[in-house]
């Protein structure tokens, strides 16, 4: 019986190629878009969470992969069983040995599967099943047996696109082990794919692309793979919302949205259920979907462009694209912000926490904003927090913030949060990025791209210092932070459209 040692990784010390190329099945990203699971979270042991907890995720995490050769039913193989709740287990072949990773009981720390509603108020640690198909049939049916879940709780994991399948096993990644190489090789050979009618005309980097599975009865060729999120990010802030009363705009080829923090604009890789776009297409009543043209990040509100047409959602990607696009934001800071321009270079690395640089460096992206006016108010409640679920970071003085009215002059991920934590104004709530500026004040030589960076003897010293001051980062928010789109405008004004007050200027009832 083959037992691979687990393997530890730490999520900002991997020991995989900082760049190396990864198809999306092994490197799940929520920010992107939609939202970012990375191929580092994945890899720590796939937790994921909103809930206070998950802290541990950003300090040292441990990666359980576990193989089956194959199950009792002679019907399927796990490729990686991705779950961190237990510190060590064994892999075999019997059926009894699969299930010690994947069944629902209170023996391995699970609870009950029954149904994804009503939405549950914290996350449970994220569970992601990698799986490969030996026997033909429908998706239902196959993931029921192989996972041993109930059939309505898979059927709503379906339903929330929590399914993803390729025609052919995706490229293991550098870390795994002999065994898990040898089958991919196992199931990839020529001879293998030759017979398979379906990738017929295909490359196999084609057919290694995933998709959603999109109903209970699609059929499932020997040989698919399939990635099963068995506990999807959920966002219950979505069943508090009056749908209605966000609605800016309705018009024949779009609406405008004055989206809620805690919420996703169109969903993330395992819940495209639960998201602006499909809450608003209910609240309106429409038949059509709304469709996605561009993203904020989830602890944000403000305005949003949903699509009613796929032409109208091509158009204003090209708009984006032409920019003729324009947003202002109002971002609530815990520092004073001059007016002006401030100019950054943010490191070309998909995964938060995004870093900036004062100083230009080759290949870094250009990061620019334009303050246009701050000014000084009183810090929020602990009654208006709360309902908002404002995270305390730490912050020394709360006495006052700084409501800053900012022009995006270039659109990057986080953009606004790095550069103001950067300048020594993170937002308010900001647990990702205030407790490196905070960081950064108690020691000045921290940040290695700061204004009082160290200077460095080597590339690998730099690279350690790099690491470390990515580990002072927190974090993503739980629901809210210091920031909302205030206004979407394009075609030099023809059409604007404004958000109603900040969260902060709100008073409870």
């Amino acid at each position: 019986m083959y037992k691979p040692n687990p393997l530890y990784l730490q999520r900002h010390h991997l020991s995989l190629p900082a760049r190396s190329p990864l198809p999306s099945c092994w490197c799940e990203c929520e920010e992107l878009q939609m939202s970012s699971l990375s191929l580092a979270s994945i890899f720590a042991g796939g937790r994921r969470s909103l809930g206070p907890p998950v802290t541990v995720l950003r300090t040292l995490a441990s990666t359980h992969v576990c193989f089956v050769n194959k199950h009792q039913n002679n019907n399927s193989l796990a490729w990686f069983s991705l779950s961190s709740h237990k510190r060590t287990f064994g892999c075999g072949s019997s059926r009894a040995e699969v299930t010690c990773t994947t069944t629902s009981s209170s023996v391995n720390g699970y609870l009950d599967y029954d149904r994804l509603l009503p939405c549950p108020s914290q996350n449970r640690p994220p569970r992601v099943e990698h799986l490969v198909v030996l026997q033909e049939g429908p998706v239902l049916d196959y993931i029921c047996k192989a996972l041993d879940l109930p059939h309505l709780f898979v059927a709503d994991l379906i339903h929330f696109g929590a399914v993803h399948y390729a025609l052919v096993c995706p490229q293991p990644p550098p870390t795994a082990t002999p065994e898990q190489v040898r089958l991919f090789e196992e199931f990839t050979a020529p001879s293998v794919l030759k017979k398979r009618s379906s990738i017929k005309g295909k490359t196999v980097r084609e057919a290694q692309k995933t998709f959603r599975i999109t109903h209970v009865e699609q059929f499932l060729e020997a040989g698919t793979y399939l990635r099963v999120h068995v506990h999807p990010k959920r966002f219950p802030r979505c069943y508090d919302i009056d749908w209605k009363s966000r609605i800016i705009a309705v018009t024949e080829s779009y609406v405008v949205l004055d989206k809620p923090a805690g919420t996703s604009v169109g969903g993330t890789t395992d819940n495209i259920e639960e998201s602006c776009a499909t809450f608003a297409t209910r609240a309106l009543g429409l038949t059509t979907p709304l469709k996605t043209t561009h993203q904020i990040d989830n602890c944000t509100e403000g305005c949003v462009v949903l699509a009613r047409t796929r032409e109208y959602c091509s158009v204003f990607h090209g708009k984006i694209r032409d920019k003729k696009v324009k947003k202002l934001y109002l971002a609530l800071a815990a520092s004073p912000v001059p007016t002006g321009v401030i100019t950054h270079y943010m490191r070309p690395v998909n995964i938060a926490p995004r870093i900036v640089s004062e100083e230009f460096i080759e290949g870094w992206h250009l990061c620019q904003l334009e303050v246009l006016e701050c000014k000084k108010v009183p810090w929020p409640d602990a009654v208006t927090e709360e309902k908002y679920s404002v995270e305390d970071c730490g912050w020394p003085s709360k006495d006052y913030a700084y409501e800053c009215k900012i022009n995006l002059l270039t659109g990057r991920t986080h953009q606004i949060r790095a550069q103001l934590a950067a300048y020594g104004a993170p937002l308010v709530g900001d647990s990702m990025y205030m407790p490196a500026a905070i960081a950064e004040i108690a020691n000045p030589g921290v940040n290695p791209f700061g204004k009082y960076k160290k200077q460095y003897v080597s590339q690998d010293d730099q690279s350690l210092a790099t690491a470390e001051w990515v580990v002072q980062h927190g974090k993503e928010p739980n629901v809210a932070i210091g920031l909302q789109a205030c206004q979407i405008s394009w075609d030099d004004g023809k059409h604007i459209y404004k958000a109603g007050s900040p969260w902060w200027r709100c008073k409870p009832a």
